[in-house]
């Protein structure tokens, strides 16, 4: 199976600080993948890198099955392209409705004239359905994204990511904060999520990862470390002197 997104050789320098070192990093079209490692082992920059907030001193970055290069592409071109990236606070609107949060979400011809004009079809009325129903919060579509708990807001998000049709989901720390419940439900929806998608999740809580069940990346000093399964990687004697031993 060719990857998805390939990752090869990039390394990006900080004021002297190498944040990402001869990185390679390849994800299946369909897969969950768990990316984990100690604070300063490079899981934002190599998050920033691929979908263009930051650029790479060397390497390149290839997405789709024509491997176009992301590194001709920017930030807003790159979402485009099918790489939604949700961050570790969710960004919703909270004044507005989830069912408003989705509907803003949707593609549309973002033209001002055709902005102006705009007024929801049953096309998009049954999109916004069947993406709260996704993730869980059919219940809540009247409710205002504020009053929302912040497990529900981090699945409003995860929901306006997927109006776009992402193909690839990078998704940073999703259980912090959670309950126990909420943990529960985001690893249901994530396995989900992947069976149609790649997602990867980048997390510290092991347990969190544990219950991914899914194949895992140590990123140490911004470069892999060690890749396999939770139990393998965690037996590494590598992995446990630099991040399980702290």
């Amino acid at each position: 199976m060719s990857a998805l997104l390939e990752v090869s050789g990039i390394s990006k320098s900080f004021d002297g600080f190498k944040a990402i070192n001869n990185l390679s990093f390849s994800i299946n079209a369909v897969e969950l993948r768990a990316v984990i490692g100690p604070n300063g082992a490079g899981k934002t920059t190599f998050m920033d890198i691929v979908t263009g907030k930051t650029t790479p001193d060397d390497g390149e970055v290839r997405f789709g099955e024509n491997g176009r290069s992301l590194l001709k592409m920017n930030e807003a071109q790159i979402a485009r392209a099918g790489i939604g990236r949700k961050f570790q606070r969710p960004t919703v609107f909270e004044d507005q409705t989830v069912a408003d949060n989705l509907t803003m979400a949707l593609k549309a011809d973002r033209n001002p004239f055709a902005v102006l004009g705009w007024r929801p079809s049953r096309k998009s009325q049954a999109r916004v359905l069947a993406l709260a129903d996704e993730v869980g919060l059919s219940a809540q579509l009247t409710r205002r994204a504020g009053e929302l708990s912040h497990g529900q807001k981090q699945w409003l998000e995860i929901g306006m990511l997927l109006a776009s049709a992402p193909r690839l989901l990078l998704v940073d720390e999703p259980a912090a904060g959670m309950t126990l419940a909420e943990r529960e439900q985001t690893t249901t929806l994530l396995c989900k999520l992947a069976e149609t998608r790649a997602v990867v999740v980048v997390e510290h809580d092991m347990d969190f990862v544990r219950r991914l069940n899914c194949k895992v990346t140590v990123l140490h000093q911004g470069s892999v470390l060690a890749e396999g399964s939770l139990d393998h990687v965690t037996r590494n004697p590598n992995v446990i002197d630099v991040y399980l031993g702290r």
